[in-house]
């Protein structure tokens, strides 16, 4: 089983400069738990903000939701991988950098997004 076949295909993106209140109300809004930051150029990377990467940095650090934006929080370049590798390689870079969530690209074109929650998802798929 490949990449493609069990990512979440339906990807929200968000641009750098939004706030982070306006990121929570589309996490919400979608049900999701992070976003997609969007390239600036052709040759750009993509970002991932996550919903843990916002209450961090409101909470612990006192930060104002009105005055931050996703650029101060996001990171960047997000971890990705092809849409085209095998489930298993997905999986060990996720696990040995611990990492929930990674982008899926094509040549620098984003094609959705991985999560642990789709690799277990996958998983139980196996269980009778």
């Amino acid at each position: 089983m490949i990449v493609e076949d069990i990512m979440q295909k339906n990807v929200v993106t968000i641009k750098k400069f939004a706030t982070l209140k306006e990121a929570l109300v589309l996490m919400k809004t979608k049900n999701l738990k992070s976003l997609v930051v969007e390239k600036t150029s052709p040759s750009d990377s993509y970002g991932i903000i996550t919903n843990t990467q916002i209450l961090k940095k409101i909470l612990a650090e006192d930060g104002d939701i009105e005055l931050l934006n996703v650029f101060d929080v996001y990171k960047k370049p997000a971890f990705g991988v092809s849409s085209k590798i095998d489930v298993k390689y997905a999986a060990k870079i996720m696990i040995e950098h611990n990492i929930k969530r990674v982008v899926v690209t094509d040549n620098n074109e984003l094609r959705g997004v991985l999560s642990i929650t789709d690799l277990t998802h996958y998983l139980l798929s196996w269980v009778d």
